[in-house]
This record gives structure tokens, sequence and C-alpha cells, in this order.
């Protein structure tokens, strides 16, 4: 994949993105220059699949995790 083709499947996924801590993460990691490349690398990687598994259906809504630290709390 080019960089051209990163920019353009990261600015989809941004347009989508509704979450706002997800937003601002993301900023704080693009805004961190002194950051190692290969630091940088592997989180980028790593936020790009979890999108892929976000649309794949493959995460949980954040209801879901609420639930299931509840029942977890009260047993």
């Amino acid at each position: 994949m080019t960089t051209l083709d990163l920019r353009i499947e990261i600015g989809k996924l941004l347009e989508r993105e509704q979450d706002a801590s997800i937003l601002e993460a993301i900023r704080n990691l693009l805004r961190k220059t002194s950051l190692d490349p290969v630091l940088k690398e592997k989180l980028t990687g790593r936020a790009l699949q979890a999108e892929k598994e976000i649309e794949a259906g493959l995460g949980h809504t954040r209801e879901e995790l609420e639930r299931d630290t509840d029942h977890l709390a009260q047993q």
C-alpha cells in the first residue's frame, strides 16, 4: 500500500469516526513528531487494524462492555 493509499484510507476512517476520544488519541499520535518512527508505525497499524475489526463486526459496543463488566463485578 502506498503512502497516498494510506492517507486516503485514514482520511475515510477519520471522516466516519464519531468518538472524540479516539480522534483526540489519533491527533496526539500524529502531533508527536519526536516519536520513534518504528513505534509510530506500529501504533498506527494497530489503530487501522482495530478499525477494520470494528467494521467487520468483531468488536463490542460500549454498552456490551459495560454490561459484561457489571456482570463480572457482581460475581
